[in-house]
């Protein structure tokens, strides 16, 4: 076997070892919400006991990182490669916080009547989900034109969040009673939005994998 082939092995076992923690991830978020719908107090703890094992995954990864460049000492497209690994992991650990953040929440509102049927979050819970799967799938197949459509994505979780924001605010003025929950499903939908922006970066890292340009911001 050639070092070079020994070494492009090495670079893959990375990319299924970013896969896995993404599936975890991924995984999380949909237990948090359901968790959420549900008042599933149960799922909600193990969403929170997961997040250890996120967490691991994110610093095996980067381990796995470090020896590569100091084994390897690659240069430009190997450099770029495992450059961004070490940033997708990173986007990966926070979209799982986030998820701990969610389930935390659920422990928070255990048996309270929700104060409006969850129409909006778990929406934006399978949009952010739906972005998370097709970055990777974008990282996967180095594929730009999907990585560019996860990036045009957000925009519309963005005005969603903003909807439920002045949803619930106006449920705040109108009835003070509900300011705990209201807040509470606030920073909800802000978890969600916040998980979207990390797809985002996901997908444009992508982007920088493939062209060595970083994508501008509007």
């Amino acid at each position: 076997m050639t070092m070079r082939h020994s070494y492009d092995q090495e670079l893959e076992h990375l990319r299924q070892s970013l896969l896995d923690m993404g599936k975890a991830v991924g995984g999380a978020i949909e237990d948090a919400v359901i968790s959420l719908a549900r008042q599933d107090l149960e799922l909600a703890r193990r969403v929170m006991d997961f997040d250890d094992q996120i967490d691991q995954m994110e610093v095996d990864i980067e381990d796995k990182c470090m020896v590569l460049i100091a084994r390897q000492q690659p240069i430009a497209r190997d450099l770029r490669i495992i450059g961004t690994g070490l940033k997708i992991t990173t986007d990966l650990e926070r979209m799982g916080d986030h998820a701990y953040d969610i389930a935390k929440i659920t422990l928070s509102m255990a048996n309270q009547p929700l104060i409006k049927p969850l129409v909006d979050i778990p929406r934006m819970a399978q949009m952010s989900q739906r972005m998370l799967k097709d970055a990777l799938e974008a990282y996967t197949a180095l594929d730009i034109p999907l990585a560019e459509q996860v990036c045009l994505n957000d925009d519309e979780v963005d005005h969603i969040y903003h909807q439920v924001f002045r949803e619930l605010l106006t449920y705040m003025m109108e009835d003070p009673k509900t300011i705990t929950q209201a807040t509470q499903l606030i920073f909800v939908a802000r978890y969600l939005e916040r998980i979207a922006d990390h797809a985002t970066n996901i997908a444009e890292w992508t982007i920088y994998l493939v062209t060595g340009q970083r994508r501008r911001k509007k």
